[in-house]
């Protein structure tokens, strides 16, 4: 554990606010015109998942917790956590949905995930840019429905909605950005 001034506090660092344990979602210094600089930070608490809004003055400090990355294998879901296996020792690690929720739309099971682990417990996934999905359900394209870039909702084996282009139809994998989840183009 470290005492770490806020501007060198970035995005994933793990810190000890009011007591609990929370994550940094975005951690920006802003400097308005006539006034003294500030920080920004959104937090998410690991404890009830609920985000906090921080701002606090740029001499500020608080204390980060080192944390590890391990790249494990999604199995399936159950009870509201998220069952994750090593594939080289078979463990299973229990990752409760609250912690992750953010990252739910992008779970596939039968992939690898970086699991983000702070005193030896899973705390949450570090998505790839981009990851591969099935469609489940395409409505089909209609004939004469082609000016401009014509797009169409589908749903995709997460249950995550994305506008494609008239030409994708069920049962293709296509790859989908996890920053604004948009289609990137098929697998």
């Amino acid at each position: 554990m470290a005492n770490t001034p806020v501007n060198n506090i970035r995005k994933k660092n793990v810190l000890r606010y009011n007591g609990d344990l929370c994550l940094v979602l975005e951690c920006t210094i802003r400097t308005p015109p006539n006034n003294a600089s500030y920080c920004q930070m959104e937090l998410r608490s690991l404890s009830s998942g609920r985000i906090i809004p921080v701002r606090t003055n740029v001499g500020a400090s608080f204390d980060t917790l080192d944390n590890s990355l391990v790249k494990l294998e999604l199995s399936y879901e159950a009870d509201g956590n998220f069952v994750f296996m090593n594939p080289t020792t078979f463990e299973e690690t229990y990752v409760p949905r609250a912690s992750i929720e953010d990252s739910v739309d992008f779970l596939v099971p039968g992939q690898l995930y970086d699991i983000m682990f702070v005193e030896e417990k899973p705390i949450a996934v570090n998505l790839p840019a981009a990851i591969e999905m099935r469609v489940v359900e395409a409505p089909p394209a209609i004939k004469g429905d082609t000016s401009g870039n014509a797009l169409k909702p589908v749903t995709l084996e997460t249950g995550l909605i994305v506008n494609v282009p008239l030409f994708i139809k069920t049962d293709e994998v296509i790859r989908v950005s996890t920053e604004d989840k948009s289609y990137l183009g098929r697998a």
